[in-house]
């Protein structure tokens, strides 16, 4: 995983949501029905798989939305502040939930390694128990007649 990210400047955004609209302009119902799509670059045309189509459109609406974006194979192996970086929290909360064996990792030499297939099935049943968390507190504020 490359530790240098670049921040896309405002034209790059702006060509990222003009293709974006273009791309989107068609309805899902006919872009989901496609085995593979073609692109034309130039005087070159090439079809892609659908599932790469739709990470192409993933990273021009983050782009659009100025976001930099890092494409990591589900094998990957991350560093503990890689999988921070990831999750969007400090490094030793990660190390936390390893040792807690939320995450599964395994060491090389002294180090610690993450798969991301491992860190993204965490990070789904964190967002999954956090949901339920919120929607209980919801509920409950109901039965309350709290207006939240």
């Amino acid at each position: 995983m490359s530790s240098a990210i670049e921040i896309p400047t405002l034209d790059e955004a702006q060509e990222a949501k003009a293709a974006l609209r273009l791309i989107t302009g068609d309805s899902e119902d006919q872009r989901r029905s496609a085995a593979k799509v073609s692109l034309k670059i130039g005087d070159l045309e090439v079809s892609i798989p659908f599932a790469a189509f739709e990470v192409l459109t993933d990273v021009l609406a983050e782009l659009a939305n100025g976001n930099a974006v890092t494409v990591v194979p589900h094998h990957a192996e991350l560093t503990t502040q890689e999988a921070a970086d990831v999750l969007n929290v400090s490094r030793p909360h990660v190390v936390q939930q390893l040792e807690a064996g939320a995450i599964p990792y395994h060491k090389v030499g002294t180090h610690r390694r993450i798969k991301m297939s491992d860190l993204m099935a965490y990070r789904k049943k964190s967002r999954e128990r956090s949901r339920a968390a919120l929607q209980e507190l919801a509920d409950q504020a109901q039965e309350l007649e709290q207006d939240y």
